[in-house]
């Protein structure tokens, strides 16, 4: 009893309880302002504390935040009133909005629920708001001709393969070995080519007989497919002469046949290792010498 008595002693002689006015422009002193945004700011504070329990349900988080974003609206207004009345600008150290991570967000107002609309605590874990604060993914940016051009310099073309001395070294005994089979196969050439021009010569001077003399090996196993080809259309012809077949026409006999095979592989032969002078010096001859082939 003497302690309740006691405390309504103390409590009549308070003073009445001040309420804090409702528009900051109505104070006029910078300690009074100062004192009424201290107490917004433990008001912001113990509300905070109690947004964060995700147990509250989600109605009631949603009322916790709007009452914190109405007080800080509030405290911005206090605060330009002590800027107005002479006092320090705390709208400068003011603290940033984080995403789940703890990330300052850049945007200033991402929920579109009017200017500098906050969430807070587990109000960030609600429906429609976690997507607010989840980075978009990063796509992909097609490279364009300028970016691929713009990192090709003389390596890409080749032109410092030879710097290090590796290449140099790999390609000299390659280089040599190509250079001397290639001596090697124009000395061939050049043997077949005089091996030619002599046959021409043998041909114009002992005549059309002497021609089969000239062909090498690899021209005398054409010559062979070639007769193989002749005997089998003489069969052929044969085959049709035995079906009693009456030709009105004089047909060259075998012996003519092979002398014009032989006669055309020898023209081929010359017309592709003589040169246009001999040909020409070899019809000379042959008129000179009656030849009629």
């Amino acid at each position: 009893m003497l302690n309740r008595f006691i405390t309504l002693k103390a409590e009549e002689k308070k003073k009445p309880k001040e309420r804090r006015p409702y528009l900051a422009s109505e104070c006029r002193d910078l300690a009074e302002a100062d004192r009424w945004r201290q107490q917004i700011m433990r008001e912001i504070g113990r509300k905070v504390a109690e947004i964060q329990n995700e147990g509250l349900g989600e109605h009631r988080l949603r009322d916790l935040n709007d009452e914190i974003n109405k007080l800080i609206r509030e405290k911005s207004h206090w605060e330009r009133r002590i800027v107005e009345l002479g006092g320090p600008n705390y709208a400068k150290h003011s603290a940033k909005m984080t995403d789940l991570e703890g990330n300052i967000i850049d945007v200033p107002n991402p929920s579109g629920r009017g200017p500098g609309y906050r969430y807070f605590g587990a109000a960030k874990k609600l429906p429609g708001v976690r997507e607010l604060f989840e980075k978009p993914p990063e796509l992909r940016k097609r490279r364009t001709r300028y970016d691929i051009y713009k990192r090709i310099d003389a390596s890409y073309y080749g032109y410092r393969d030879e710097e290090d001395g590796i290449l140099e070294k790999v390609e000299g005994p390659a280089e040599e070995e190509m250079r001397m089979r290639a001596v090697e196969e124009w000395k061939r050439m050049e043997a077949i080519r005089k091996e030619a021009r002599k046959g021409a010569k043998e041909v114009v001077s002992v005549g059309a007989g002497v021609g089969a003399e000239v062909l090498f090996e690899e021209e005398e196993d054409v010559v062979e497919e070639e007769r193989r080809e002749e005997r089998e259309r003489e069969d052929i012809e044969r085959k049709e002469k035995e079906r009693e077949f009456v030709v009105h026409v004089p047909l060259p006999d075998d012996k003519e046949i092979e002398r014009m095979v032989l006669e055309k592989k020898k023209m081929e032969l010359l017309s592709k290792y003589a040169s246009d002078s001999l040909m020409e010096e070899q019809t000379e001859a042959k008129v000179m010498l009656n030849i009629q082939h």
